[in-house]
């Protein structure tokens, strides 16, 4: 009697487990992650408030009303690394 094709493979869950884990795409993010995009979004924000606050003499004088381009591109930084946490 002939057989059919899917009993007489068997599938192995276990393996395909193993391949998604080691691919990368799946994989937890290190330890340092976290901590580095949530500091680079405060660190924008507070240059922003130094900014603001020190009425435009600090973080870089010689930037003038581009430091707040400067923290916003910083803040910026933290948030795209946002879509890359696990």
């Amino acid at each position: 009697m002939a057989r059919s094709k899917s009993k007489t493979r068997i599938e192995r869950p276990a393996r395909a487990e193993r391949a998604q884990a080691t691919s990368g795409e799946d994989a937890p993010n290190p330890v340092w992650f976290k901590p580095v995009m949530f500091g680079f979004m405060l660190l924008g924000l507070v240059w922003i408030i130094v900014f603001y606050v020190s009425q435009n003499q600090y973080p870089i004088p010689a930037l003038g009303a581009w430091n707040i381009l400067v923290g916003f591109g910083i803040a910026f930084i933290g948030f795209l690394m946002t879509t890359r946490w696990r």
